[in-house]
């Protein structure tokens, strides 16, 4: 979706001009005179500090970002060079962009879960046509630096301990996977999100490492209705959450038998679906998704790789870079790491964070900067317009 650029910043200069002697009958005018700058300075003040909203998260549909913000602009009062006195030049400051998260009008906030005759509470796409996966999405300024990075931190809930750090230590624009099997998570769910992250929950997989007690997972030796009861037995589990995370490592994920009727079901709650998978090329679940008309992202970059020597800040450092490096002849790039929630992760992501305030190389995203929105996607976006504006 097109992003028009937007000035960075405002500057108004207020200038002082020599005071000539005056009649002794001129105070008057000269009152009403300073009464109206006064009210034009709280004018542009009002302009300055109100409430501006931003663009709606930009959805890509292609491995590029946006197109880069226009360059700022400054705005000044030219003064006559004969008599005016040395110029004070007041910086305003910039528009805030869009922060935190969209807030649907309640109605479609009731109408975003469904209650079924087992008493489930499971995802839907409202009456009016809202999806989950917008609604619940972190909102980001897209007139920031259009090289974007996020970071993902899969598996939370392992241990209580580690995922109270990792939703109250880590900058609110990290986004977290959860584990359905995390007891209580209703309320890790909620306490993530009033502490700014993007959540997702981790689709349970025949794969050993992530093998869940409690929770069946999705097999290749289940038929498609099996597999179906187990996604929904999953997806009752919490509420508020924007899609899935799997990891493309087990039979099920390479298997579009086995994937088909997963993936429409998740189409048809209006969720999305991250992919992690270092395979090159399109994948069985990446066709799926653009078939199907689901937000799709993936990741092939795994940041807490043990083996490597310069650890998790390192990592992330390489990651950056190769997101940053600028070429005229592509557009700008746009990725995201993904790493499990240990406490040396999460200090080294906090501690980089903080290292980078101030940068403007790249911006810093959720993982909805990351999504692929294609042809069928934007076609189900577009029957709520709402969802595609601020």
């Amino acid at each position: 979706m097109a992003m028009p650029g937007e000035p960075s910043s405002r500057r108004v200069a207020l200038v002082a001009k020599p005071r000539p002697e005056e009649p002794r009958g001129g105070r008057r005018g000269l009152v009403a005179a300073y009464l109206l700058v006064l009210g034009l300075i709280a004018g542009t003040a009002g302009i300055a500090f109100g409430d501006f909203r931003g663009s709606a998260p930009q959805i890509v549909d292609s491995a590029a970002a946006a197109s880069p913000a226009a360059a700022a602009v400054e705005t000044a009062v030219a003064p006559d060079p004969a008599t005016a006195a040395p110029i004070q030049s007041i910086p305003l400051p910039r528009r805030p962009g869009p922060a935190g998260f969209r807030t649907p009008p309640p109605e479609d906030l009731a109408g975003l879960v469904e209650i079924t005759d087992e008493g489930l509470r499971l995802p839907r796409i409202s009456p009016s046509g809202w999806m989950p996966w917008m609604a619940h999405a972190r909102r980001f300024d897209p007139a920031g630096a259009p090289a974007r990075l996020g970071l993902l931190v899969i598996n939370v809930g392992v241990s209580e301990a580690t995922m109270r750090r990792a939703i109250e230590d880590l900058p609110p624009e990290v986004s977290l996977a959860f584990l359905p099997s995390t007891p209580d998570l209703p309320r890790w769910l909620a306490q993530a999100r009033a502490a700014g992250h993007e959540t997702y929950l981790m689709m349970p997989t025949d794969d050993p490492a992530v093998a869940e007690r409690g929770i069946r997972p999705i097999e290749a030796t289940a038929d498609a209705a099996e597999n179906v009861r187990r996604l929904r037995a999953t997806l009752a589990r919490g509420e508020g959450y924007v899609g899935l995370v799997i990891p493309a490592a087990d039979r099920a994920a390479q298997s579009e038998t086995v994937m088909r009727p997963v993936i429409a079901e998740i189409a048809a709650r209006g969720l999305a679906l991250i992919e992690i998978n270092p395979a090159p090329g399109v994948t069985t679940i990446q066709r799926l998704t653009a078939q199907l008309g689901v937000g799709y992202a993936r990741s092939s970059d795994v940041l807490d790789y043990k083996l490597a020597g310069d650890g998790v800040g390192g990592n992330i450092d390489r990651l950056a870079g190769w997101v940053a490096e600028a070429a005229p002849d592509r557009p700008p790039r746009h990725a995201f790491g993904v790493m499990q929630p240990d406490d040396e992760a999460i200090t080294a992501i906090a501690a980089w964070f903080k290292g980078q305030q101030g940068s403007t190389a790249l911006s810093f995203v959720p993982i909805i900067g990351h999504f692929e929105c294609r042809d069928a996607c934007m076609t189900r976006l577009r029957a709520q317009p709402a969802q595609l504006r601020p």
